[in-house]
Order: C-alpha cells, then structure tokens, then sequence
C-alpha cells in the first residue's frame, strides 16, 4: 500500500474525475510552484470507483470558475494546521472568460488579438458552452 502524508498548511483538490488530474496539474501551471504536490491517479473511491487527488502543500490562489469548467466534481479543500478549515464545490459557471478559446476562425476573437474569449453556459447538463460573439459551441 502506498502512503501520502497530509497537507499541514496548502490545498487538496479531491474527487477529480479519474484521468483528469494531469490536465488540473497543467492548467494550475503547478510544475512551477516550489512546494510538495502529490498527484494521486486512480485512488479507489466508494462514490465514484476511481478518483484522482491533487495535494499541495502551499497556500495557492486557485481560479474556481476554471476548476468547476475542467471537472466539476472536484472539491476542493483548504487545510490550516492540518484541519480542513474550508471545502468548496465549484460548479459550472455562467460565464467563462480566457478559460477556453473559440475554434471558429472567422469568430472576432481570431482576428483580434486583444479580444478576450468569452463563453456563456447554455446546457447546465451537457456542459456546453458558447461564444458570446459567435454562438459557436464549445463543451467541456
């Protein structure tokens, strides 16, 4: 059996579809923060089989509108002094702004650099998404 110590001061990012892990990990940009990550892939879990965990070890900002994007299943726990002091279910957020870019090359945004790409939630139960310029789809 393997063994991963608790987070005393940092963030657990828990309940991550399995798989999905390395693309949090990516976006987080986490290869870049001087810190303990533990990335934990198919961890078995009574609710959904497998899970991924992500475990860092620091104080971090994190973008809860991209994390409930990404998957929203994840929970993310804040832990001080080795106590889980806040948990936190990001969902789908209504709107998403540079998290996801439009694939449509004639959409504004391909043509203008400095436009940001901004998308609204328009199916809460398939995940989809469209740009507010162009209503092309994107699902997450």
């Amino acid at each position: 059996m393997m063994k991963v110590t608790a987070v005393n001061n940092g963030v657990v990012i828990d309940h991550i579809t399995a798989g999905k892990c390395m693309k949090l990990y990516q976006f987080l940009d986490l290869d870049h923060v001087d810190a303990t990550i533990a990335l934990i892939k198919n961890a078995p879990s009574q609710k959904m089989g497998k899970k991924d965990i992500i475990k860092i070890d620091t104080e971090l900002e994190l973008d809860l509108d991209a994390l409930g994007y990404i998957d929203p299943n994840v929970t993310i726990n804040i832990v001080k002094d080795g106590v889980c002091v806040k948990k936190v279910h990001p969902q789908l957020p209504e709107r998403l702004t540079n998290i996801i870019q439009c694939k449509n090359p004639r959409c504004i945004t391909s043509v203008e650099q400095e436009i940001p790409h901004i998308f609204k939630l328009t199916d809460r139960e398939k995940g989809e998404y469209r740009c507010i310029y162009c209503e092309s789809k994107a699902k997450n």
